[in-house]
């Protein structure tokens, strides 16, 4: 099922035509509302170019000159990448959503004959075949065409595929099991971005997502989506654009370049802080509408507000493992 993403990378939107193409990548902070929409919440860099190709006969597919279309980055510094991630924390926070993750999209029309997504490798065949659709899709314009509601907002359609895709997509949550869910979420999923019908389809190829503390899980590949990716490609009801990679969770954070320099910056910390805050109330919210609702005399939301961040922590997971254990004696 489709879903909006607003204010999608450029390089999801990358296109070409016979002249050229759309060169570069973009790294943002992506956030999730309760039905599933994606939000850019801040750029981290965008770096797009036109890339034209030369005129003469038998060089129509090697790039001739480059031509900087946007370039705008605060990866390399500290004080300006802690402010946006300062203000797309406080952002979502306002906006009622969740922090999703980190979303790296990069595109080269599959001109490299190597992956440039970190994480994932594939045959120099695979790459090949991409560059040969990529050809194809530039003739055609076949790239995905962006929406602009009423209220102004520009989103596309993206539906994510693949044998793992139920560790991006949470099908009927509402915000605070969202909340639960991703607020120890680690890992990355990687793969390839592809059009259909306008549609931007993500494919995943890899991940080693988890969502507990002590859980973990190896990377691998998913040759059946592969296989299928291959397989739309060859009858033209698909049509490659990008790579992407997506770290998933506040977690995704600490794969930052500048993490170890910024992690204790006041304003990050004063940050992180009033999340951690609003992620421990949606998801106390939800065991507090699953345990009993009769009244002990108490005011369990003040204290549990009021509990040092270790012992909410403590409790959130004594709340969780109760509910898992009465949720399997119910069904036995």
């Amino acid at each position: 099922m489709p879903i909006e993403f607003y204010n999608p990378p450029a390089a999801i939107l990358a296109s070409g035509s016979k002249d050229g193409v759309e060169l570069g990548g973009q790294k943002c902070i992506l956030s999730i509302d309760n039905v599933h929409n994606l939000y850019n919440e801040g750029n981290i860099y965008s770096e797009m170019s036109w890339g034209e190709f030369y005129k003469e006969e038998g060089l129509e597919d090697q790039i001739d000159t480059f031509t900087t279309q946007e370039y705008a980055s605060v990866r390399e510094d500290p004080e300006a990448l802690v402010d946006t991630i300062a203000k797309s924390i406080n952002n979502l926070i306002t906006n009622r959503r969740i922090f999703y993750g980190i979303v790296d999209c990069e595109v080269d029309a599959f001109m490299n004959q190597n992956c440039v997504i970190p994480g994932l490798k594939l045959d120099y065949h695979v790459i090949n075949k991409l560059l040969d659709a990529h050809r194809k899709t530039r003739e055609a314009n076949l790239f995905p065409q962006i929406i602009t509601n009423a209220r102004g907002s520009k989103s596309i359609k993206v539906e994510f595929q693949g044998a793992n895709k139920k560790n991006l997509h949470y099908y009927g949550s509402k915000l605070e099991t969202l909340a639960d869910k991703l607020r120890l979420a680690k890992g990355f999923v990687t793969g390839i971005v592809c059009t259909s019908k306008g549609a931007a389809n993500l494919y995943i190829m890899s991940d080693n997502i988890v969502f507990k503390e002590d859980q973990v899980t190896e990377m691998y590949i998913d040759q059946e989506n592969i296989d299928i990716i291959m397989f739309a490609i060859q009858r033209e009801l698909l049509a490659p654009i990008s790579w992407f990679r997506i770290d998933l969770g506040i977690k995704s954070l600490e794969t930052l370049e500048l993490w170890e320099k910024i992690k204790d910056h006041p304003l990050l910390k004063v940050a992180l802080n009033k999340y951690e805050r609003y992620i421990t109330s949606l998801v106390y919210k939800k065991f507090q509408k699953i345990a009993s609702s009769e009244k002990i005399g108490i005011d369990l939301n003040e204290d549990f507000t009021n509990m040092p961040l270790e012992q909410r922590k403590q409790a959130l997971k004594d709340m969780a493992d109760a509910i898992r254990n009465l949720t399997k004696i119910y069904k036995e």
